[in-house]
């Protein structure tokens, strides 16, 4: 090349090109690796979070044949108020 300025800022603009290419890969790695970690966590929390839903149904389904004060309350005080 006859102009080695024009070189030397070409080559300087394609070396940060190329370091932050590969700076981007890396936290795209890392964060995606975070996301399967967080799913897995939530999926978890979200299967307890159904079972803990069917066991109250059960139980409001039992109180309502067999009615006991003690589970009322219990019931009561696990409703969620309604929006």
């Amino acid at each position: 090349m006859k102009n080695d300025t024009t070189t030397t800022v070409l080559n300087f603009v394609l070396a940060v090109l190329v370091i932050l290419g590969v700076a981007f890969a890396l936290l795209t790695m890392n964060r995606t690796r975070e996301l399967r970690t967080l799913s897995a966590a939530a999926l978890a929390a979200n299967n307890n979070l159904m079972r803990a839903q069917g066991l109250a149904n059960d139980v409001a389904a039992f109180n309502a044949t067999a009615k006991s004060p003690e589970l009322a309350r219990i019931l009561q005080g696990i409703q969620t108020p309604a929006k």
